[in-house]
C-alpha cells in the first residue's frame, strides 16, 4: 500500500473559459525541439475574457484500431467542473487545476500564478489553501480527463515539458508526484496511473476505493538523488520528453502494464518499469472494465504535445 494522499477539491463558481494568449515563438516541429529542447511555452494566464472555439480532435482509424490524437493546434479552454457531467468541453473533463489551455500544437496547465480576483483562486483559498499555496496554484493538483471515449487494451502516448516546479510548502509536495497517465478511469478514486516521478522513479500504481497501491517503481534517472528542499524534481526542466503505456488484459483476468520513456525525443522508446496486476495482492480485483484516459500533474506547470490513444 502506498502512503500517497488524495488532493481535496471543491466546488467552485464557474467562470467563463478563457483563450490563452499564444507565445511569440510556436514549436516548429518534433525535430526541432529535439536539437534545442527550448520549444516556447504558451504563457497562460486568466486575465482574458474571451470564450474559445471548441472542436472535436481527430478520431480516426489505424491498422491497429480507434486512434485518438490531439496536437492541441486549435485554440481553445477549459475550465474545471466538480463532476463529469457539468465539464466544459465535449472532449476534455478537468476535475482539478482551474484550467487547461490549447494553442499553436502545445496543450498546457495553467503556467505561473493565478489572479487574485479568478473565482477559482478565491474558491481554493477557503476549500484547498495548503495544496494550492491560498489558491494561487490551482495547477499544482491538474486532473484532465479524456472524455470522447472509454478504452480497455490500449496504448496512450504523449509528449510531456515540465517548465515550472512550483516549490510549495504543501505536506503533499514529495517525492511520489510527477507525470502521469490516467489508465481505464473509473472515477477519482478507481484506476491505474503510469508514469515518471519526481524521484526519477518510473511509477505503476493502482487506486482502488481511494487507496493506492504500488504495483512496481523502478529509478530511470539516475543521475542525482532527490531532496524536497534542495533537489526536488530530477525531470529535466524546458525539456520534451515522451512517455507511453500500454495496458492489457490477460486470458486468465490479469492485467499487463508496462511504461515506455523516450527520454530524449530520438524515438527510440525504453521499457522504464512494468507489472502484473493478479487481482489479489494489490487492493483487491484487478480494474478489469473499459475506462477513461488523461492527464495527472503535481505541483508543476506542465506543456503537453502529440496525445494519442490507440486501442488494440
Amino acid at each position: 500500500m502506498s502512503n500517497e494522499k488524495t488532493f481535496s477539491q471543491k466546488v467552485p463558481v464557474i467562470p467563463s473559459p478563457i483563450t490563452p494568449q499564444k507565445s511569440q515563438n510556436e514549436k516548429i516541429s518534433t525535430e526541432t525541439s529535439q536539437n534545442s529542447n527550448t520549444a516556447s511555452k504558451i504563457p497562460a494566464t486568466s486575465t482574458s475574457n474571451s470564450n474559445p472555439t471548441l472542436t472535436k480532435p481527430e478520431m480516426s482509424k489505424s491498422n491497429s484500431g480507434t486512434v485518438f490524437l490531439e496536437n492541441f493546434n486549435t485554440t481553445y479552454s477549459v475550465s474545471e467542473a466538480d463532476k463529469l457531467i457539468d465539464r466544459t468541453s465535449p472532449g476534455w473533463w478537468l476535475g482539478s487545476g482551474a484550467y487547461f489551455y490549447s494553442a499553436q500544437g502545445i496543450g498546457s496547465t495553467l503556467v505561473g500564478k493565478l489572479r487574485a480576483g479568478d473565482p477559482f483562486r478565491i474558491a481554493y483559498s477557503t476549500s484547498n489553501p495548503i495544496d494550492t499555496d491560498n489558491g494561487y496554484y490551482p495547477q499544482n493538483i491538474f486532473r484532465l480527463v479524456l472524455t470522447r471515449g472509454k478504452w480497455l487494451n490500449f496504448q496512450q502516448e504523449a509528449d510531456f515539458k515540465m517548465v515550472n516546479n512550483n516549490l510549495s510548502n504543501s505536506p503533499n509536495r514529495n517525492e511520489s508526484n510527477g507525470l502521469l497517465f490516467f489508465n481505464r478511469y473509473q472515477d477519482a478514486d478507481n484506476l491505474y496511473y503510469t508514469g515518471i516521478r519526481v524521484d526519477g522513479a518510473a511509477v505503476i500504481k493502482k487506486k482502488i476505493n481511494g487507496t493506492y497501491y504500488e504495483l512496481s517503481l523502478n529509478q530511470f534517472y539516475k543521475n542525482s538523488i532527490y531532496n524536497r528542499e534542495t533537489n526536488p524534481n530530477l525531470i529535466p526542466k524546458n525539456k520534451w520528453i515522451g512517455l507511453k503505456s500500454e495496458i492489457k488484459t490477460n486470458p486468465d483476468n490479469t492485467v499487463n502494464i508496462k511504461l515506455f520513456i523516450d527520454k530524449d525525443m530520438t524515438g527510440d522508446w525504453v521499457l522504464a518499469t512494468e507489472a502484473t496486476d493478479d487481482g489479489k495482492s494489490y487492493g483487491g480485483p484487478a480494474i478489469l472494465d473499459a475506462g477513461y484516459t488523461g492527464f495527472r500533474t503535481d505541483f508543476m506547470d506542465v506543456e503537453f504535445d502529440n496525445y494519442k490513444v490507440v486501442q488494440e
